[in-house]
């Protein structure tokens, strides 16, 4: 199965403190790969990078065969992100906020687009109210919207469902189930939800102090380790 993406031997410290150290996997067309760990793991130093907003101590990070900080523009123009704890400007309204990102993906017919974005998350109604008026669950469904605007090959998700009732996030696994097979979408996630991270993820990979501890289809690593489910084998390699 293609790669979109493929990472090799990612290192990175701060000030001598090891945040990744030899990380190495690859994301395929279509796929969604859960990644869990506990806080201090990586996981966010890990997105970072994958962003090209750190710059790793040494390894590699090539997208669609293309080296990140070689093509970052071109590469990033096909990537999008949403994180729990990013939010949009508050000032702009919701609309406002999409036309920005719109500009900047260069996304075609953009008002027909930031239309159909606003009313997959239910916030069609909303789209000239400020986004300071938002709830923290509604603010993420914004940053989901955003992060589909230019209807990208590959999405970061950094706890993306952390904010949002059990209906709306619930809805929110399907949605990226759907378009993983409609769009081909390959999509990375990190969650500290074990039980969703391992109902949606077709591989994961376990990161424990920058380190990648298990990475594989669910059902081989519970195989594997002889456990029951995801929850079991997180603490029989993470504690």
């Amino acid at each position: 199965m293609e790669e979109v993406l493929c990472v090799e031997g990612l290192h990175k410290s701060f000030d001598g403190l090891v945040a990744l150290s030899e990380v190495s996997f690859g994301l395929r067309a279509g796929e969604i790969l859960g990644v869990v760990g506990p806080n201090g793991a990586g996981k966010t130093t890990l997105i970072n990078c994958l962003l090209g907003l750190v710059t790793p101590s040494r390894g590699r990070i090539v997208y669609f065969g293309r080296d990140l900080f070689e093509e970052r523009t071109e590469v990033l123009k096909q990537v999008n992100f949403a994180s729990n704890y990013v939010s949009l400007p508050l000032s702009l309204t919701l609309r406002e906020n999409l036309r920005v990102y719109a500009h900047l993906y260069e996304v075609s017919s953009p008002e027909e687009r930031i239309r159909e974005v606003l009313e997959l998350f239910g916030l069609w109604e909303r789209r000239d109210e400020p986004t300071r008026r938002l709830s923290s669950g509604q603010m993420m469904r914004l940053c989901l919207a955003k992060a589909l605007l230019n209807r990208p090959r590959v999405l970061l998700l950094d706890e993306p469902t952390a904010g949002l009732d059990p209906e709306v996030a619930h809805r929110t696994r399907d949605l990226l189930r759907r378009l993983r097979r409609s769009w081909k979408l390959s999509v990375l996630i990190t969650s500290h939800n074990l039980h969703e991270i391992e109902e949606i993820s077709d591989r994961i990979l376990i990161l424990e102090a920058g380190r990648v501890r298990a990475l594989g289809e669910v059902s081989e690593l519970l195989k594997s380790f002889h456990v029951e489910d995801l929850e079991e084998l997180y603490f029989r390699l993470v504690s």
